[in-house]
């Protein structure tokens, strides 16, 4: 099968989605200018650098209370800050919560039931139990092509790593079997790894 997306698939669902897959989710957590905050998870989401380090996320739809986009973009717009936290596969239920299309004023730590703390290089809260914490600081928000579509870019400028997820000097991620998105509603978890040397030459 072919087909130009301009034309469409003829599918039930876009088939696009499940295509690039699967994706690192970044739980990214902000805080606003007012004090309120904010908690949801991005499917499209990578690290692009490592020195310095640096990730990236995108937005690809708005809610009514927050104009063109939604309340992440929103907040990074305000205070150009922002934590990514990383998802395990025992995180997976309050994470779904989080994604839901909540009023701006609704906390999403409080409402999923989620323990917080306070990240140390910026003023923002971080889910205290996650594997994984970023904290950035934002250099650029991309006007994507087409409606609504925003990619963020930081600089990370702390890093939490929870001490079980220590082992032998490596961050081991089958500590906490990281939670991956695949297409339309379908998620997957890692559970097995292996090594690879690099060739040189």
């Amino acid at each position: 099968m072919f087909y130009r997306p301009e034309d469409g698939h003829g599918l039930p669902h876009n088939p696009f989605n499940a295509i690039v897959t699967p994706r690192p989710i970044g739980w990214i957590s902000t805080r606003g200018t007012d004090g309120s905050e904010n908690l949801a998870p991005y499917s499209f989401f990578n690290a692009i650098a490592y020195t310095p380090p640096q990730v990236m996320f995108s937005s690809t739809s708005a809610k009514e209370d927050r104009g063109d986009t939604k309340d992440s973009v929103a907040n990074i717009r305000e205070t150009g800050i922002f934590c990514v936290n990383i998802v395990e596969f025992a995180m997976r239920d309050a994470m779904n919560l989080t994604s839901g299309p909540w009023p701006k004023e609704e906390d999403e730590f409080t409402k999923a039931g989620i323990t917080r703390e306070d990240c140390q290089t910026i003023a923002c809260s971080r889910v205290a139990a996650a594997p994984a914490n970023l904290e950035c600081r934002l250099t650029d928000i991309v006007t994507l092509k087409g409606e609504n579509n925003f990619l963020v870019l930081g600089e990370v400028t702390g890093i939490h790593m929870r001490d079980d997820c220590l082992k032998d000097g490596i961050f081991d991620v089958l500590a906490f079997n990281p939670l991956t998105r695949m297409g339309y509603q379908d998620y997957s978890v890692v559970r097995e790894k292996f090594s690879l040397a690099r060739p040189t030459g």
